[in-house]
């Protein structure tokens, strides 16, 4: 079986390429509104490929992604007000960021790649890595290496001034947007129908959080910027970049070469 997903293979293959030094991805996600022209499961989809291509590159493996993410925030996810929006709290979430990464050292996975897919999910993730190691005791994994990244983090500057050339919202407010829309078209177009989008936005928000009345300025689509000019194109412009970057970390954090 050639299979990258460590779900899609048999307990022996497993263990055999994990010995070997397989680096094994976990993917963040989250079900979460994404705007009435995609799917809930953006959040989930788009880490999940990225993960994908690069275990592929440099013979990994990739976990089974976390399907549920932490709070979704008004000003950088339209909040909780949306149906199908399912929450985790961040303790929750970091709690579950630990036990699979001591699972996958317990089994002999020392070279952990985390990438997230959602933006809430950024600082539980950081606390389940530490959790992690708290737990596992910092003093007896000196043979343990973990890196956590967000996927849009890894795009190049000029993509972006490629993308948007009159000027970057912020990846705050490209929620269901150019970036997320873009990518989707690329990897599941079957999920995206652009003939639903509203084009309500872009949110005007003030720069404070109210709680607990939700704040008027979520536009009711859920989109926080705009949708125009996405294009599976610039899905693959931002892909590519994604790619690039994490089989480049991993060769200087791990070593070159694949693993099988």
């Amino acid at each position: 079986m050639d299979s990258v997903f460590l779900a899609e293979i048999p307990w022996p293959e497993a263990e055999r390429r994990i010995a070997a030094g397989a680096p094994v991805f976990l993917p963040l996600g989250a079900t979460e509104q994404h705007g009435h022209h995609m799917a809930l499961g953006v959040d989930v989809v788009i880490p999940t490929a990225i993960a994908e291509r690069a275990a592929r590159a440099v013979g990994g493996l990739v976990a089974p992604t976390v399907p549920y993410g932490n709070r979704s925030q008004p000003r950088t996810g339209g909040g909780p007000a949306f149906a199908g929006t399912l929450n985790l709290t961040a303790h929750t979430f970091a709690l579950i960021v630990r036990d699979i990464i001591c699972e996958l050292y317990r089994q002999k996975a020392h070279k952990i790649v985390v990438i997230n897919g959602h933006y809430e999910n950024i600082a539980p993730s950081v606390e389940g890595i530490e959790l992690a190691l708290d737990h596992l005791g910092r003093d007896r994994v000196g043979d343990l290496t973990i890196l956590r990244m967000d996927h849009w983090d890894l795009v190049q500057p000029q993509t972006i001034d490629r993308i948007f050339p009159d000027g970057y919202p912020g990846i705050e407010l490209e929620h269901a947007s150019v970036i997320e829309t873009s990518l989707m078209m690329a990897l599941r177009p079957e999920l995206v129908d652009l003939s639903k989008a509203l084009h309500d936005g872009p949110a005007q928000f003030k720069p404070y959080d109210r709680y607990p009345r939700p704040m008027e300025e979520v536009p009711p689509s859920g989109v926080l910027s705009m949708t125009e000019g996405s294009s599976a194109e610039k899905g693959e412009w931002l892909l590519a970049d994604c790619h690039e970057r994490i089989v480049e970390i991993i060769h200087v954090e791990f070593g070159k070469g694949k693993t099988r």
